[in-house]
Formats: structure tokens, C-alpha cells, sequence
């Protein structure tokens, strides 16, 4: 605010100084011209002009040393509040070192401890590993087996080839045996990257306690400097960031990580050697039960077959019969309408001659009405039975169609059936991995529609 009455004081104080210095400039030249006699021109300054200068010097100079005195007083609170900091800083940072030197040293403790369970894991790992090994081969013939099953069911045509239950559980089987055959090579070869994995850790951890013992070696050095020894010297640039520096979320997290990788992979380790003692366990039980259900369906599906044959025969012989009932109805259908065309050509002739009565003869009467009446009704009779008669011969159409349909599908399920037959013959090359222990095997009975038994199947 004072800044701006100056500055507009001065303001005031030049303009008015320019329109007095004009005044005065025209008074004198008149006052030169009248009297004639010329005085030399310069600039001369009112009383007004005057006492705002000395004004305008005043308040210049009382706010020049409000100025000074502001600086003064800032640079007594600075001097104060540096050394004050300066202090606490230096104490804060011992202060930090100390934890930091205690931080590290727990960090130690905790890798030294976590290398060991390491180098016990492995040893661990390395046998169950060995004993894995000797599971595998024993899945190699049933699988060939159900794979031969499989393609042999795709020779089926037609409808036929169906993703029937047989479908299902032998794609099941294969998955079954696959799955099992994956899971021991998986357990294999996953115990032999753990095992790098493990040593890859137990080599991380070992740098990560070099390390931590030269920084330690390190921030205790820095922790024992003072103000006072003789080791403190300046240096040049000493608040760049180093390359390669990290944050310290980054230093703990990756301390966090390798105790985290390392007890991972001890875990790992640990559920991988019970997988693999589980998996040689259930591996034997689980094959079996699924070939049980496969030969099961396999022989359901073939008692449906024998039944479908059967069925599809009936069907065959119903078909036949009523295209020959159909085609009797077409002749007999046809008959009939060639039966309705000579009482249609007498009612036309009738009425035909007698248009040719003369005069008032010519009366439209009761035996006209009639006459029209029946040839309309005739004409109704024909288009119906026309209707009719190709109504039969489409409905014919169809039923030979039908039947050609019929002995097209029984065909194919006759090679179905023998393909079905096929793969159950080829499937007792596992009755002796099936029932090797002798366990007697229970039969469940199966009945046709007509409730007599046909075929026993395994349960």
C-alpha cells in the first residue's frame, strides 16, 4: 500500500511539474515578446512542485528502513532455526542409522535360518523324486486299448456316429490315463526344476547375505563417524543417486521375496512329494473304476443296438404293409373319380339341350335348379377326390422314402452292432489288469420291452 501512494505521489508530482513547466514556458515567451527583450529559457518549479518533492524524499526513506529492519529481524529467525535443524538432522540421521543396522541384522538372521530348511528340503525332494519314477510305465497298454476302442467306434456312419455313453466314457478313460500319465511325468519333471529352483534359491539367498553383511560392515562404519573425526571431508556431489539404487519398499520387498521364493518353494516342494506318494496310491484304483464303467456302457450300448436292430426291423416290415394298403386306397381313389365323370357329362348334356327351348319355355324352373345344383356338387366331388388322390400319392411318396430311410439306417446300426462286438473283444486284453486280484465280478440283468432277458452285462 505504501508502495502505491509513493508511486502515485510521484505521478502526481511529474504531471503536475509538466503542465506548470508549460505554463510557465508560454508566460515567459509572451512576457519576452511584449517587452521585447529575449531572456534565456530554462525550467523553473513552483512551490507546490517543491513540497512534494521533499514529501516524496521522507517517505522514501522511512520506508527504505522499514525495509531494512524486516531483513534484519528475518536473518536473526533463519540463523535460529538452521542451527536448530542442522542438529536435529544429524541426531535424527544417527538415529535412522541405528535402526537401519538393527533392520539389517534381523533380515540376516531370517536368511540364515531360511537357507538351511533349504538345503534340507532338497535332500528331501531328491529322494521322493527317485521314487516317482517307477509308477509310469504301467499305463501304456491301457491306453493303447481305449485308443484302438476309439478309432475303431469311428468307423460307425451315419447316424450312428453318435457321442453316445460308450463315446463319453472311453473319451473319459483316455482322459483318465492321460491325466495319470501326465501327473507322474509333470511330478518327474517338476521335481527336477524344483530341485534347480531350490538350489537357483539357496545361491539367491547366499548373495543376499553377502551383501547384507557388507552393509552392515558398512552403516556400522558410518554410524561410529562424528563431527570431530578425522575421516569427514567434503565431497563432490554427494546427494547424487547411485546407479542401480533402489527405494526401501524395494530393498524389503526384495528380501521379502527371496524368504518369500524360498518358503514357496519349500512348499512346493513339500505338497509335491505327498502328490507324488498320493497319486501312486489312487492312480491303480481310479483306472480301474473308470474301465469298469467303460465296459459297462460298452455293453449297454450293444444290448441298445440289438434292440434298436430290432425295433428298426418292426418298423421295416409296418412300412411295407401300409405302402401296399396306400397303394390299393390310390387305385381304388382313382376308380372312383373316373367313376364321376360320365354323371357329370349326362347333368352337362342336359342342361346343354335345354337352352334350346324356344319362347317362354325357355324358364329358369325347378329341374334347372337341380340340374345346376348337381353339376356343381360333381364338380366339388371330382376336385375333392382329386385332392385326395394326390394327398395319397405324396403320403406314398413319403412312406417309400421312408423306407428306403429305414433300410439305409438298419444297415448302418447292423455295422454299428458289429463294431461294438469288435471293441469288446478287443478290450479283454484288460480283463487280466482289470481283475488280476480274482475279484468276482457282478452282472446286472437287462430285459427288452417285452420283459424276457436278453443279454447279462457287467455292473
Amino acid at each position: 500500500m505504501l508502495d502505491l501512494l509513493i508511486f502515485g505521489s510521484v505521478a502526481f508530482t511529474c504531471s503536475y511539474s509538466y503542465n506548470m513547466s508549460k505554463i510557465s514556458a508560454r508566460i515567459q515567451c509572451n512576457a519576452s515578446i511584449m517587452t521585447k527583450h529575449p531572456e534565456k529559457p530554462m525550467v523553473h518549479y513552483g512551490v507546490p512542485e517543491w513540497c512534494n518533492n521533499n514529501e516524496q524524499l521522507s517517505a522514501t526513506a522511512e520506508f527504505e528502513r522499514h525495509l531494512s529492519n524486516v531483513v534484519r529481524q528475518e536473518s536473526r529467525s533463519l540463523r535460529n532455526e538452521t542451527s536448530c535443524k542442522t542438529n536435529w538432522d544429524e541426531s535424527d540421521t544417527s538415529r535412522m542409522l541405528r535402526d537401519r543396522v538393527w533392520e539389517v541384522s534381523r533380515c540376516k538372521d531370517l536368511l540364515v535360518t531360511c537357507a538351511k530348511k533349504v538345503d534340507d528340503e532338497i535332500e528331501a525332494l531328491t529322494l521322493s523324486k527317485t521314487r516317482t519314477e517307477e509308477t509310469l510305465a504301467a499305463t501304456v497298454v491301457p491306453h493303447e486299448v481305449t485308443m484302438e476302442s476309439l478309432t475303431l467306434r469311428e468307423g460307425r456312419q451315419g447316424f450312428e456316429l453318435v457321442n453316445d455313453p460308450v463315446e463319453k466314457e472311453l473319451k473319459k478313460e483316455v482322459h483318465v490315463i492321460e491325466k495319470a500319465q501326465q501327473t507322474l511325468q509333470e511330478h518327474i519333471d517338476q521335481a527336477f526344476e524344483q530341485l534347480c529352483i531350490l538350489q537357483k534359491i539357496r545361491q539367491q539367498l547366499t548373495a543376499d547375505l553377502q551383501n547384507k553383511v557388507e552393509t552392515l560392515d558398512i552403516d556400522n562404519t558410518c554410524l561410529e563417524l562424528t563431527i570431530t573425526s578425522s575421516e569427514i571431508s567434503l565431497k563432490p556431489d554427494p546427494t547424487r543417486i547411485p546407479a542401480g539404487s533402489c527405494t526401501p519398499h524395494e530393498w524389503i520387498q526384495f528380501t521379502k521375496l527371496n524368504l518369500a521364493r524360498a518358503h514357496e518353494a519349500m512348499e512346493m516342494s513339500e505338497k509335491m512329494r505327498e502328490d507324488m506318494s498320493l497319486t501312486r496310491v489312487t492312480l491303480k484304483n481310479e483306472l480301474k473304476n473308470q474301465q469298469r464303467a467303460t465296459e459297462f456302457a460298452l455293453r449297454k450300448r450293444n444290448h441298445d443296438e440289438q434292440q434298436a436292430c430290432r425295433e428298426l426291423e418292426w418298423q421295416l416290415k409296418n412300412t411295407e404293409d401300409e405302402i401296399a394298403d396306400m397303394e390299393n386306397d390310390i387305385l381304388k381313389l382313382d376308380a372312383d373319380l373316373m367313376a364321376k365323370r360320365a354323371p357329370l357329362k349326362l347333368a352337362h348334356t342336359r342342361l346343354e339341350n335345354r337352352t334350346c327351348r324356344p319362347g317362354m319355355d325357355l324358364c329358369r324352373d325347378e329341374a334347372q335348379r337341380c340340374l345346376v345344383d348337381e353339376v356343381k356338387q360333381l364338380q366339388a366331388t371330382i376336385a375333392i377326390l382329386k385332392e385326395k388322390l394326390a394327398e395319397a400319392q405324396y403320403s406314398l411318396q413319403r412312406l417309400k422314402h421312408h423306407h428306403n430311410l429305414l433300410m439305409q439306417d438298419h444297415g448302418r446300426k447292423r455295422g454299428a452292432l458289429a463294431l461294438e462286438q469288435r471293441c469288446i473283444t478287443i478290450r479283454n486284453r484288460l480283463i487280466p489288469i482289470l481283475y488280476g486280484d480274482d475279484t468276482p465280478v457282478p452282472l446286472l440283468l437287462l430285459t427288452s420291452s417285452s420283459g424276457r432277458s436278453t443279454m447279462n452285462l457287467e455292473a
